[in-house]
């Protein structure tokens, strides 16, 4: 899951399995049993289970208003719309690709 943090400072707690936990800006750090990772506020970061088996992580936040934001939706639902061309270059994907995907996160109706 890619998500950017609002909340000021987040702790992962690994208490089963094996899970892959970076920043956009940093290297990963693969999470296994009990370890901790921090994330600090505003990074883009994703967690990601690399066991054969699932995995449990306790995430606490230290913030009044903990909370993440998923940037898919961010960016494919904005409201108004990034352009096309923004998300094309930014992905380095096709007009056609990008509006498949915007079509995914439209309201349903």
């Amino acid at each position: 899951m890619a998500a950017n943090k609002v909340a000021y400072l987040s702790l992962l707690y690994m208490t089963l399995g094996l899970v892959l936990v970076a920043t956009v800006s940093a290297d990963p750090d693969l999470l296994q049993d009990v370890c901790v990772a921090d994330l600090s506020s505003g990074l883009v970061h994703f967690q990601k289970n690399n066991g054969r088996v699932s995995a449990a992580v306790i995430a606490a936040f230290n913030s009044q208003l903990p909370g993440t934001q998923s940037i898919a939706a961010t960016l494919f639902a904005a409201q108004p719309p990034v352009p096309d061309h923004v998300l094309t270059k930014a992905f380095q994907v096709g007009t056609k690709e990008v509006r498949k995907i915007k079509s995914r996160f439209a309201p349903k109706k």
